[in-house]
C-alpha cells in the first residue's frame, strides 16, 4: 500500500498516525500538489490528499474512509469502537475536529491570497467557525483522560491533529492577551498528553 500525501495536511496525519497505532505497515510518498506531474489526480479526481493507493490499484478516499479501512485490516489496537453507540460517539468527535481544521484551512487559503483580494468578511466567519468548534470540544472534553468512554480511539487523534494544524498556523494569535492554550486549557491539556505519543511525534508538522 502507498499513502500519497503532504507533510503538513492534518488529514493525512490522521491516516500516518492511525498507521501507526495499528502497525500496518504503508509505504509513504509525500507530493507536492502543485507540482504537474503530481500523481494524486490519477488516483483521486478532487486532486487531495491523502489517498491510499491499495496493492491492486484501487485507490481510497478522503481520510475517514482510509482510517476506518486501517482500523479493520487488525485487530490490534482497535481505533474505532465495535459498539454502535460508542463508535458514533468517536465519529462525532473526528467530524467536528476534521470540521474546525476545515475552517482553519480556508482562513489560511484565504489569508495567502494577494492582500486585495482577500476577503476578511470570509475569513472572520471561518474563524468564527474555528474558535466556536474549539469551545465545544474543550467543554464536551471537560476533565476526561480520553474523549470517548476512557480509551485512546480516533477521536483523540482527530482531536490532536486539528489542535496541531491549528497551533502550527495561529501559534501568535491572541483573544484578549490568551493564547488558545490559555483560552481552551482542556484542549490543551489533552494536546500535550498526545504529544507524548510515539505516533504524534514521528508525523509532526514542519513550521
Amino acid at each position: 500500500m502507498q499513502l500519497l500525501y503532504t507533510v503538513n495536511s492534518p488529514y493525512a496525519r490522521k491516516v500516518r498516525i492511525v498507521a501507526l497505532e495499528k502497525h500496518v505497515d504503508i509505504a509513504l510518498n509525500e507530493v507536492v500538489l502543485s507540482d504537474p506531474d503530481c500523481p494524486v489526480r490519477q488516483h483521486n479526481p478532487l486532486g487531495k490528499v491523502p489517498v491510499l493507493v491499495l496493492d491492486d490499484g484501487e485507490a481510497l478516499y478522503d481520510s475517514r474512509v482510509i482510517v476506518e479501512y486501517l482500523d479493520h485490516r487488525t485487530p490490534l489496537a482497535q481505533l474505532i469502537p465495535h459498539d454502535h453507540l460508542a463508535k458514533i460517539k468517536v465519529r462525532r468527535w473526528e467530524a467536528l475536529a476534521d470540521g474546525v481544521c476545515d475552517a482553519a484551512v480556508a482562513v489560511v487559503m484565504e489569508q495567502r491570497k494577494p492582500e486585495v483580494q482577500q476577503s476578511q468578511t470570509q475569513i472572520d466567519k471561518q474563524m468564527s467557525k474555528v474558535m466556536q468548534g474549539l469551545a465545544v470540544l474543550d467543554a464536551d472534553l471537560l476533565k476526561k483522560k480520553w474523549c470517548v468512554n476512557e480509551t485512546f480511539s480516533l477521536a483523540d487523534i482527530a482531536l490532536g491533529c486539528s489542535l496541531a494544524y491549528f497551533d502550527l498556523r495561529f501559534k501568535q494569535l491572541r483573544w484578549e492577551g490568551k493564547t488558545w492554550q490559555d483560552k481552551f486549557p482542556n484542549l490543551a491539556k489533552h494536546y500535550n498528553v498526545l504529544i507524548k505519543r510515539p505516533s504524534f511525534k514521528q508525523t509532526m508538522p514542519t513550521p
